[in-house]
């Protein structure tokens, strides 16, 4: 019987050393970390430094930032993001461990069931591989995002009264996400130049745009409304095929505007202009075009 009993004990040990999660093969170890929500992650981290160097790996934190948030956060988000860590002071406080408070309110506000209960050494753990972390991470901006301190870019389209097949304008705003009912809250940005909305804005640029180009244009319903401004990209002319070679759209009069956000085959989706004569242009249907701005690649606001 004892041996019996010993033989037991010798299977469970072999069992246990079998189910050793750092025993696995390193691409099981990788799908099953691929699967692990952001809370089972931060936990994982927790548990060895083995672990803590695969669980805050950029590329985990890349797949459930576009996950959840793909539709929203681009390139514009991304820069405001490091821009928001170097005004902030993120990286001195990190350094300097004032953290500790800011990162407990982040798994608090995460996973409220699971993490209010964390230990004190626990959470110098946190603190300990956190602050290891490039300041950067992603990681560090999938919390700061979670945790809705951080604001960034975007825009925001608005129907008029509920139309189905009217987009009213789109508004420059900056968005934050609020955890405890899922949902962006936004605040409007200030108008991207110093100009009356009831102001035609003049354009200073139309001998200078070309296929690719980012612009925002003045666009009003009729007469009687202000100017908001759509963010939309110069196109090529039907005439061209595209191709960077033989594209001569740059040196026409006639320039072709692309607003992508609605959707192929409606009339908002594309307008001409004329590079030599553009003031303003449009009826009571359409609504009305106005002035022009190019904008630059690397200040270009970005949203769904």
């Amino acid at each position: 019987m004892s041996l019996v009993r010993k033989n037991l004990e010798n299977v469970e040990e072999s069992h246990e050393e079998e189910l050793s999660l750092m025993d696995l093969p390193e691409l099981t170890l990788e799908c099953i970390l691929e699967k692990l929500p952001p809370s089972s992650l931060c936990e994982m981290a927790n548990v060895c430094h083995s672990l803590r160097e695969r669980c805050v790996s950029d590329y985990l934190w890349e797949r459930h930032m576009k996950k959840k948030w793909g539709g929203v956060i681009g390139q514009a988000a991304y820069r405001e993001w490091k821009w928001y860590v170097v005004s902030k002071g993120v990286d001195r406080d990190l350094k300097h461990g004032k953290q500790k408070g800011l990162l407990m309110r982040y798994f608090s506000l995460l996973w409220p069931f699971q993490w209010m209960k964390v230990k004190v050494d626990d959470a110098n753990d946190i603190c300990k591989y956190k602050s290891s972390l490039p300041v950067d991470s992603v990681m560090n901006w999938y919390l700061a995002i979670e945790n809705g301190s951080f604001w960034f870019p975007a825009q925001v389209y608005n129907r008029e009264n509920g139309h189905i097949g009217f987009m009213l304008s789109c508004y420059d705003a900056e968005l934050t996400y609020d955890s405890r009912t899922d949902t962006f809250q936004a605040r409007i940005r200030a108008p991207p130049v110093d100009n009356s909305p009831h102001d035609l804005y003049i354009s200073d640029c139309l001998y200078d745009l070309h296929p690719g180009d980012h612009i925002e244009i003045q666009w009003r319903r009729n007469k009687e409304f202000p100017y908001g401004w759509w963010y939309g990209v110069v196109g090529h002319l039907e005439s061209c095929n595209g191709n960077e070679n033989s594209c001569r759209c740059h040196i026409s009069d006639t320039v072709m505007l692309e607003f992508n956000h609605y959707t192929p085959g409606s009339r908002w989706r594309q307008t001409s202009i004329n590079r030599k004569d553009h003031r303003e242009e449009g009826n009571e249907v359409d609504g009305f075009y106005g002035g022009i701005r190019k904008i630059k690649r690397n200040i270009q606001h970005e949203g769904n």
